[in-house]
């Protein structure tokens, strides 16, 4: 995924299947390269890079 993909995911109102690790994350916020996600399993949030973030429809 890249920067601008994140963007556009957070300034719209629909629902977006974001994955990292193969586990359902939504995407907090955004510094640089950087995405502090939160899993939707559970309350664990983690910051990653945001080239590791895919969408499952573009992933397979």
């Amino acid at each position: 995924m890249d920067i601008n993909r994140v963007y556009s995911i957070l300034n719209n109102d629909e629902k977006f299947d974001v994955f990292y690790e193969d586990r359902p994350v939504w995407i907090q916020g955004i510094q640089n390269n950087i995405a502090k996600i939160g899993f939707v399993d559970n309350f664990e949030e983690r910051d990653v890079f945001i080239e590791d973030l895919y969408e499952r429809n573009l992933y397979n």
